[in-house]
């Protein structure tokens, strides 16, 4: 029998998305652009490939032509799309090309709203104090909600693109939620392309439910209020049972349960991503594309994250030898390769990779600056010398590298521009060891607290810089440097078993936030440091205490959404605990 127009251009589609992971991303973009005016899964792919560019990247311009090129596939979706009326999805009798769109439709909708939120993150200085204690009136209806949500809650103009993000996201998850409930009815008639249908309804309910339950509380109250939930267990079932089938939308279930395992959850949570999964989720498509550099980036990731350095750094290299095409893919690997050297205490070679990312990457030239001087100022001034380059200029740099979008920058650019300040005095006083601290920005200590040798190791770096300090004890920086190396000690003797010990260095930083001056990202820290402490050591009420202090006590402070993020997920943890295995309801009906 003839295949449908539908089953063909999705075997081609799947035969485009072979070729990229194969890394053949020119041939597989040519191949999908031809037909991108007439066919809806051919424009959506060809700008889901853009977007995955676009969030690699980072770079402004990217992100603007992916957005472009989803509007036009969204263009394209709607043109298949069975025609308004003002019955709900339900009560309609939709061909099996009709129900492709609307999903269709929905995912342009889905990746349309993440390209707008990371324009807006990219743009916003990290600070969820947008987001003021509201009050939500007794709005009747979700377009009234809409319509004031601006006035009273957003007070900066960047909010405005946010909103239209969330509007975007509320068109698609209703979408979404009709379409699952679709599929559950009696007279849903399965057509050829079912299993394609099905895995596209359990990507956007999963991608929703996941995404969701990740967020601080202060935004999912808005959220609730127009009819959000998220149920993180829930979220992963779909994706796994997504990512199981041999689908078009198989590999992107995958992509996002890797990005939860191995990053969402070490950099927005409490390190529970669950790498054993994330493992499973990748051995098939490695023996797949053995030099596919997606996968190969994937698996050097699983092994930092398992504490195996030497290993990662292998996998890592072997991606950026794998292809020359998508430079982006070496920046990322670079990063990584630059934390794993980092770990490993190996300053010069960390170096050398934050050197690599200020030549060749865009994404934050103030960053690269700061970790390469920061690298520096854990070297003599003898083993700096072949470099070329001092701490003390590299520092003095930052500032000036601040990247303006919108007057704004990244929030790690913002901290790095902070702590650089110091060094524009003439006498400044220098800072205690920048790359432990970045480091604990970035979540590294759970990483070295896999292996007892690493974490044992820091902790000596940390005492070392403790005795650098004393000949400065009058600076005004002295009671900042010391919070920050009680915070840090506490965390390296947390992962060492000594708890008692690690007690005492989180409840001193707290004892002086009083006469902390610059650096007040440190109380909310220690006490989230703390919170879980107690929580593992099963003081649960005591450790519930100490995050909701942290979480309603303090604002303003340098990379405040990310330690909000942090203080979620570990208060989410706590009461699942608590209420032995309570969730919240999915967003399934």
């Amino acid at each position: 029998s003839q295949k449908s127009d539908l089953s063909v251009a999705l075997e081609d589609c799947m035969g485009a998305l072979d070729l990229f992971l194969r890394n053949d991303f020119e041939e597989a973009l040519t191949r999908l652009q031809s037909k991108t005016k007439e066919s809806m899964y051919h424009s959506l792919t060809y700008a889901t490939i853009l977007q995955m560019q676009a969030m690699m990247t980072f770079d402004p311009q990217n992100i603007l032509e992916a957005g472009n090129t989803m509007k036009d596939a969204q263009a394209v979706c709607q043109r298949f799309r069975k025609k308004p009326s003002f019955n709900s999805l339900m009560n309609k009798q939709f061909t099996e090309e009709e129900i492709h769109a609307e999903l269709c439709y929905a995912e342009c909708l889905l990746q349309r709203a993440a390209l707008t939120f990371l324009q807006v993150h990219y743009i916003t200085s990290g600070k969820l104090h947008a987001f003021k204690k509201v009050h939500v009136p007794d709005w009747k209806s979700v377009s009234e909600f809409e319509s004031n949500l601006g006035l009273c809650v957003f007070q900066d103009e960047n909010m405005i693109s946010f909103i239209k993000g969330g509007i975007k996201v509320r068109s698609s998850y209703q979408t979404y939620k009709e379409l699952h409930t679709i599929l559950q009815s009696s007279n849903y008639t399965q057509g050829e392309n079912h299993s394609h249908f099905e895995a596209g309804a359990k990507l956007g309910v999963g991608a929703f439910n996941l995404t969701l339950s990740m967020l601080p509380t202060r935004i999912l109250r808005l959220l609730e209020f127009v009819g959000f939930s998220g149920n993180k267990e829930h979220g992963l079932q779909q994706l796994q049972e997504g990512a199981s089938t041999n689908t078009f939308r198989a590999f992107l279930c995958t992509m996002l349960l890797l990005c939860y395992h191995t990053f969402m959850s070490f950099i927005l949570g409490t390190g529970d991503g669950d790498v054993e999964d994330a493992e499973k989720l990748l051995q098939p498509y490695l023996r797949q594309y053995p030099k596919g550099a997606i996968f190969l980036f994937f698996a050097g990731r699983i092994e930092e994250l398992k504490g195996n350095l030497d290993t990662a750094i292998k996998r890592f290299e072997e991606c950026c030898e794998a292809q020359q095409l998508w430079k982006q893919f070496h920046h990322m690997c670079y990063w990584e390769l630059m934390w794993c050297f980092t770990y490993k205490k190996q300053w010069k070679m960390a170096y050398f990779y934050a050197d690599l990312l200020s030549k060749e990457s865009a994404w934050s030239k103030a960053t690269y600056a700061y970790m390469k001087g920061a690298y520096l100022s854990m070297l003599s001034k003898e083993e700096c010398k072949p470099f070329g380059e001092s701490e003390v200029e590299l520092f003095r740099q930052v500032p000036g590298l601040k990247q303006k979008i919108a007057g704004k920058s990244l929030p790690t650019e913002k901290f790095a521009i902070r702590k650089a300040r110091r060094y524009l005095a003439e006498n400044h006083t220098p800072l205690p060891a920048p790359p432990l601290e970045m480091m604990y920005i970035w979540n590294g200590f759970t990483v070295i607290g896999k292996h007892r040798d690493l974490t044992e190791g820091m902790l000596k770096t940390l005492d070392e810089a403790q005795k650098k300090m004393e000949p400065n004890s009058t600076s005004d920086y002295t009671i900042d440097d010391q919070c920050l190396m009680s915070l840090l000690k506490g965390l390296c003797l947390k992962h060492l078993g000594y708890h008692e010990e690690a007690e005492h260095y989180f409840t001193l930083v707290l004892c002086n936030e009083t006469q902390i001056r610059y650096d007040h990202y440190l109380v909310p820290n220690a006490l989230l440091e703390h919170g879980l402490l107690c929580m593992e050591l099963g003081r649960k009420e005591e450790g519930i205490k100490l995050l909701e202090t942290a979480k309603q006590n303090y604002k303003n402070y340098s990379m405040e959404s990310r330690t909000h993020f942090r203080i979620q997920a570990a208060l989410q943890k706590a009461r699942l605990t608590v209420e032995n295995g309570v969730h919240s309801v999915p967003c399934t009906p």
